[in-house]
């Protein structure tokens, strides 16, 4: 298992040595050591790749991810998993403002909590943090799940399109456009599969399922004051 030490080896060098591993296809793993809150690391894999940083990062870790798995052993910056396309990204601490942002596909699992505006504009991935999230989570979210297993903050899912959201804990409050909705048999199996992958130790049935109340999709002056 190939050790990229970051006390000896600088950031650019180390995410190109991952890169052209990651387009090689040869699915190896590699281990990142002394990671020192170092910004934009383990970016733009586009291939089979694993990548265990045995420490905490600082912004933008493993942004735009493409089938790699990146298991970050610590806690992640703003922005950790941005615009991720697929694959799995694995924070064992916390992670700070918009986890997961824009992100496309893929599973994003925080297993402390993460900060605010967690999973904003996301369009397709999915999150599982298994602490709280902040405010503004979800805030705009199109398309994907977001799952908390503790408490969310102030405006969740703020202006949502299709984006579901499970929360077992409270909810501080409701952005514009999101209620609470009826959780079907159908969203209870996606949130058990979702939950096994995530390793959380919780059940289906304990969560609320909120979404896009759908009116403010086009506008309406009756609803001008929501906008």
């Amino acid at each position: 298992m190939p050790v990229l030490d970051m006390s000896e080896t600088p950031l650019r060098e180390v995410n190109t040595t991952l890169q052209a591993a990651a387009k090689s296809l040869a699915n190896e793993a590699y281990v990142i050591e002394n990671p020192r809150g170092s910004h934009a690391m383990a970016v733009g894999l586009d291939g089979p790749l694993e990548v265990t940083v045995k420490g905490s990062t600082g912004y933008y870790c493993a942004g735009m991810n493409k089938e790699a798995t990146v298991h970050v052993e610590g806690s992640a910056g703003p922005g950790v998993a941005e615009n991720m396309m697929s694959g799995t990204v694995i924070i064992d601490g916390d992670a700070s403002q918009y986890a997961g942002a824009t992100g496309h596909g893929g599973l994003l699992v925080v297993k402390g909590n993460a900060s605010s505006r967690c999973g904003i504009s996301m369009k397709g991935i999915d999150i599982v943090v298994h602490g709280n999230v902040g405010h503004m989570s979800a805030f705009m979210a199109q398309k994907g799940n977001l799952v908390v297993l503790g408490d969310a903050g102030d405006a969740l899912g703020d202006s949502l399109y299709e984006a579901r959201l499970f929360v077992r804990g409270s909810v501080k409050s409701l952005g514009a456009d999101c209620v609470e909705k009826e959780m079907r048999p159908e969203h209870l199996a996606v949130l058990k599969e979702l939950l096994a992958k995530a390793g959380a130790d919780a059940k289906p049935e304990e969560f609320k399922r909120y979404g896009s109340a759908r009116k403010l999709y086009n506008f309406n002056i009756d609803h001008a004051g929501e906008y």
